[in-house]
């Protein structure tokens, strides 16, 4: 074998070492690039090309729509450019997208939540993003609901699920560090086939199950969830644009991801 240097021999070494773990490690598509670094102006939108056809937008400037009601007790405006929910200590506020529901299709929201008392004592609020049965349809109390984020403020775990009848759930979670007034962007795919999550424009899961495609009209809600009969700590959720997009445009990206866990909903009625 010919002489190398001691140095030089070290180094090929190590380059052979880390081109085996290069070439040997397989990380699932949740794991590679989903969980790092802090949210940019890139969404799915225009990551996954959806932008192309058939966008409806609200970019919250000037009066609120007559079509966002309002449910519950608090405030929902429009309020420097974005769509605001204001809560009071009981019970939950809403703003629901009084407009004709969509089957299939994506939607994407940037948004960011917080406490708004430095002095707290009460029971925090759930923030939700949910796609509910639009019009007058049957709501199921939540039973056909599709969550495109559900986390509880002060933790740092957001939720995704499909609610399918009888009592069905298949969910999905991401850990990220939801401080308070930190902005994300959440976002779902339902196609006849599959529904996508997708979170700050990276898809997290797939679900491709028949049981969990449910296909039905659905319609955008944002939702301050008190519990019931509990004294809450007020916040405040904020909406800085929504984005409906038909599915017209062809992914450019790959949606393949884990599914959904399977679960149980018990709430559905």
């Amino acid at each position: 074998m010919p002489w190398m240097h001691p140095l030089r021999s070290a180094l090929a070494a190590a380059l052979a070492g880390l081109l085996a773990l290069t070439l040997s490690t397989s990380v699932s598509p949740a794991s590679a690039d989903h969980y790092e670094g802090a949210p940019g102006p890139v969404h799915a939108g225009n990551t996954f090309g959806w932008y192309q056809h058939g966008v409806f937008r609200q970019e919250f400037i000037g009066p609120k729509p007559a079509y966002w009601k309002k449910k519950g007790r608090g405030i929902v405006r429009t309020q420097n450019g974005m769509l605001t929910l204001m809560s009071t200590k009981r019970g939950s506020v809403s703003a629901t997208l009084d407009l004709k529901g969509h089957t299939y299709g994506r939607w994407e929201i940037r948004m960011r939540a917080r406490t708004m008392s430095k002095v707290t004592g009460g029971t925090p609020f759930k923030v939700v993003t949910e796609l509910v049965p639009g019009g007058t349809r049957d709501q199921h109390c939540g039973g056909r609901d599709i969550g495109i984020e559900n986390f509880t403020l002060g933790t740092n775990t957001v939720k995704s699920y499909i609610h399918t009848l009888p009592n069905s759930s298949y969910r999905g979670f991401l850990g990220r560090h939801l401080r308070n007034d930190r902005w994300h962007t959440y976002g779902v795919e339902v196609a006849k086939d599959h529904i996508s999550w997708f979170v700050d424009g990276h898809v997290i899961n797939t679900e491709r199950r028949a049981d969990a495609l449910d296909p039905v009209p659905r319609q955008l809600k944002f939702e301050l969830r008190a519990q019931k009969g509990k004294r809450m700590d007020p916040a405040r959720m904020q909406m800085d644009w929504m984005r409906y997009w038909t599915m017209r445009a062809p992914n450019e990206k790959s949606v393949k991801a884990p599914q959904f866990e399977l679960s149980t909903f018990n709430g559905a009625c």
